[in-house]
């Protein structure tokens, strides 16, 4: 009893940590502590002068050293390596260390008791800890939002804030935007590969008839475009309705290839949709799919019904490539949280979408572009800018939940921007310059850069499109991997039911008689 008097056994890092860690030598060949790493089944290797630890060799290091094209038979440990990691003490609460994993995106991070290794302890190491069933009237804490919380295990992708790099699956996406079309992304985030030229081909055989908005849902579309305040209002009922109308049931009672197939059809029809509302809202007629136009064509062509200049259509497609994946963001971890109950596709992407809409995730763009039509001119920067950043006021297009450097996004999109050219690309890039500055005078140690939003809304104003579509154009291309998270999470199932820790007045209070 005394010990229950005491509460729950506080766990520290010693509790849960891998002991003893797998080590290499500055001095090995990567090779040979690659194959430790193999062996042992580990992510990563200590680098020990004697047992005090002067470095980490991780799987992302291997990564980097794959990438480079190094020569294998004589790069060394000592050249790859992370020097001089941070370690934790092994008396350390597991509760506290989760901010070393989620603020600076660690994995692995090696224990020193004094100056001696005594063990290594990784985010999965965490996550057992995370999945125990607690004690009653115990909890697990963890960062609010969930920020740095490993929830799942995915193929699909993921991000790195620290390296200012994210792949889908094992490509880097903006190698990806840069040498492909959408539709062979589509098809690795589908299919897991990407296509020859002939399998491109058949996939967009398979695309080309789903575009086609069903009849159930164009007789109800100008009544859904009136009612809605913008295209992604009006996408969430006509995804929902063709979904009922298409018979699509939960996912935990249909098989692999019918979900997929319910995938293919959501993510093919929603430009469609979006374009059609769209001009619906405007008085015009919906214009019909171009049959030989590829997808950013397309898109931009349904839009105005003429088909597009070849820059734009470019700069546009590597947006939406750009977009399609993102780790674990709101409106993904939404459509996975909703597959994990069951549900049907059109559900989940529902749910993903109105996720979307919110200005913290995918309404951001034509805020950032706002910003400069508020500035105005180059003289107007200073006064605008510094009282907003001194009050402490958000600025719209800069700083990342997740990126610690440059977006990778942003960057490649200013060069599409600058191959467009002309005077709001110049203007955008001085307000980013001026910006970048104060902000460094405001909240000095603070790296802060522009995100994907500021320099996507530049290039979409200059592509032709109007900013109410900035939001639903990113919503064309993400549901892509929305359905793509969707597919995995129903493939290997479990509900997400994570709990939340009670902090209103002590229960149980007396019920007051009614007066």
């Amino acid at each position: 009893m005394a010990d229950e008097a005491a509460g729950p056994k506080v766990r520290t890092i010693a509790d849960v940590m891998s002991r003893p860690a797998v080590t290499a030598s500055a001095a090995e060949l990567v090779t040979a502590a690659a194959a430790r790493m193999i062996e042992r089944k580990v992510g990563s290797v200590v680098v020990v002068d004697g047992n005090r630890p002067t470095g980490i060799l991780t799987e992302r290091d291997l990564i980097r050293v794959s990438a480079a094209g190094a020569d294998l038979e004589t790069a060394k440990v000592s050249e790859w390596m992370t020097p001089q990691p941070d370690t934790l003490g092994p008396d350390v609460e597991v509760t506290e260390a989760w901010s070393s994993f989620g603020d600076r995106g660690y994995r692995h991070i090696p224990v020193v008791s004094g100056t001696e290794l005594v063990g290594i302890v990784t985010m999965r190491d965490l996550m057992r800890v995370a999945q125990l069933q607690p004690m009653p009237g115990t909890a697990i804490d963890v960062p609010q939002g969930l920020r740095g919380v490993v929830v799942t295990e995915t193929e699909v992708g993921d991000v790195r804030g620290y390296e200012g790099f994210y792949h889908y699956r094992q490509y880097s996406a903006i190698d990806l935007a840069e040498k492909r079309s959408l539709e062979c992304v589509w098809h690795l985030m589908f299919e897991g590969d990407l296509p020859t030229t002939e399998g491109r081909d058949r996939f967009i055989e398979e695309i080309r008839p789903l575009r086609v908005i069903p009849d159930v849902a164009r007789k109800v579309l100008p009544a859904i475009a009136e009612a809605g305040e913008s295209p992604l209002d009006g996408l969430r009922s006509a995804v929902s309705l063709i979904a009922a109308a298409s018979g699509f049931e939960p996912n935990i009672d249909i098989d692999p290839v019918t979900l997929r197939a319910n995938a293919m059809q959501i993510s093919a029809v929603v430009p469609t949709l979006l374009t059609a509302l769209h001009r619906l809202r405007q008085g015009l007629e919906p214009v019909e799919p171009h049959p030989e136009l590829g997808y950013a064509a397309n898109y931009l062509y349904m839009m105005t019904g003429e088909e597009p200049d070849p820059v734009k259509t470019r700069a546009v497609e590597k947006y939406l490539i750009s977009t399609v994946d993102h780790g674990f963001n709101a409106s993904t971890f939404t459509a996975r949280v909703v597959a994990s109950t069951g549900a049907d596709l059109g559900s989940c992407i529902t749910a993903a979408i109105g996720a979307l809409s919110g200005p913290l995730h995918g309404g951001a763009p034509s805020r950032a572009l706002d910003t400069l039509d508020e500035i105005g001119s180059p003289e107007n920067i200073d006064d605008w800018v510094r009282p907003r950043l001194e009050a402490g006021e958000k600025m719209m297009g800069f700083g990342h939940a997740v990126y610690r450097t440059d977006d990778p996004r942003s960057v490649m999109l200013k060069a599409e921007a600058e191959r467009i050219g002309g005077d709001l690309v110049d203007f955008a890039k001085l307000v980013e310059t001026r910006i970048v500055e104060i902000l460094n005078e405001v909240k000095p140690g603070r790296a802060i850069y522009t995100n994907v939003e500021f320099y996507a809304g530049v290039v979409m104003e200059l592509s032709g499109l109007p900013r109410s579509m900035f939001t639903p154009t990113f919503a064309s291309s993400r549901v892509i991997g929305w359905c793509a998270n969707i597919l995995e999470q129903s493939a290997h199932n479990k509900i997400i039911r994570p709990s939340a820790r009670y902090v209103g007045p002590p229960p149980p209070q007396p019920v007051p008689a009614l007066g």
